[in-house]
């Protein structure tokens, strides 16, 4: 067999947010699997066949001092949310395990005014932003910096309300338009080896206690001290009207175009989410990105509609990655789907021949 195998490589992450998929997806691609703990989720994820190896530290903030004991292996790090909501962006992006994915993006993602810029930029539309609070003429979400799951995030109905409510704020936070909608959360995959876009699942949040409050009829609330809350407990599937795919298509495909003027490191690649609301109009309100694999993505383990309309087999996002890594392996063009802030380890490529075999993938010649 060719040395080339997956197996000589360790795809390791943070054991949260989607670790289980991601993992899944790599031993079904044949790499060992590393999943990094803390005490309290040990247990579960030794549980897991797929999950060859458990490392314990004692909180994730706690990873980059992990580092020195794995580089002498060879290891593929895939971030998910549980990254940016634990780790300082300076952390994220000095660590030095070979990163499948462009850290030059978490500097758009972290900063919702670079964000919306991008998303701008791409031709796409977004709710009015309100940077003066006594110009709110309407209702709007405040919504705070980072992967916080929706956690903090206030409804204001108008200036006053904002300054009852949310004028103390202590953290970073933006004030948006509120749009009436469906929200619609869209998972991709863009591949750099193949310059191929994929739309690979969809999901809509179900928000505690938002989402619950709608089952109370409205006269039934008066008089309740009740504020909306926004924090995400799980997630649902949906599938979109066939007539609006093609948009969908083309918002994944301008994002990806814009990333690379903006982050001339070759932009963005691999998992990204568009967060949308779809209005009665039909019409897409883009929110904001994720720049990496979504928790909604998880619904989708086994493989989604929109996957199998591409893959004959389950193919989750954890296991496209996966499948992404090991074309990049097959082809010998592994520096091309790994951060290229800190060089890759020459131990990595060696001891790897050339085993001639086409990578798979939609879009990909027939030899």
């Amino acid at each position: 067999m060719p040395k080339t195998q997956p197996q000589l490589f360790t795809i390791a992450t943070l054991g949260s947010h989607s670790a289980l998929q991601i993992l899944k997806g790599a031993k079904d691609e044949g790499f060992h699997t590393l999943a990094v703990v803390t005490p309290q989720n040990e247990r579960l994820y030794s549980s897991f066949a797929f999950v060859d190896e458990v490392e314990v530290i004692p909180e994730y903030s706690h990873f980059p001092k992990l580092e020195p004991k794995l580089a002498g292996r060879k290891i593929i790090l895939v971030p998910h949310g549980s990254f940016v909501a634990y780790l300082s962006l300076r952390e994220h992006k000095a660590m030095t395990t070979p990163y499948f994915g462009n850290k030059a993006v978490l500097d758009l993602e972290a900063d919702r005014m670079k964000q919306r810029d991008w998303l701008l930029r791409a031709g796409l539309k977004m709710p009015r932003q309100f940077t003066q609070a006594s110009d709110i003429d309407r209702p709007v979400i405040v919504k705070l910096y980072g992967a916080l799951g929706g956690k903090g995030y206030l409804f204001v109905k108008n200036a006053d309300d904002f300054s009852t409510r949310a004028a103390k704020l202590k953290q970073q936070y933006i004030m948006q338009e509120y749009i009436i909608g469906v929200p619609v959360y869209i998972h991709y995959f863009y591949s750099p080896l193949t310059g191929k876009l994929e739309i690979m699942s969809m999901d809509r949040r179900y928000e505690s206690n938002v989402d619950s409050l709608g089952r109370i009829p409205s006269a039934d609330q008066e008089g309740w001290d009740l504020q909306p809350s926004y924090v995400v407990i799980g997630n649902q599937p949906i599938s979109l009207r066939e007539s609006l795919l093609a948009e969908a298509f083309h918002m994944g495909e301008a994002v990806v175009r814009v990333s690379r003027e903006l982050c001339p490191e070759r932009g963005l690649f691999g998992a990204f989410c568009l967060e949308t609301i779809v209005t009665p109009e039909a019409e897409f309100f883009l929110m904001e990105i994720s720049a990496r694999i979504v928790a909604g993505t998880n619904l989708f383990i086994d493989g989604s509609p929109y996957s199998y309309l591409n893959y004959d087999e389950p193919m989750s996002t954890g296991r496209r990655i996966a499948r992404e890594i090991k074309n990049a392996l097959l082809s010998n063009s592994l520096e091309m789907v790994l951060d290229q802030s800190s060089k890759l380890p020459e131990f990595y490529l060696a001891d790897l021949e050339s085993p001639g075999v086409a990578i798979s993938g939609p879009g990909v010649p027939a030899n």
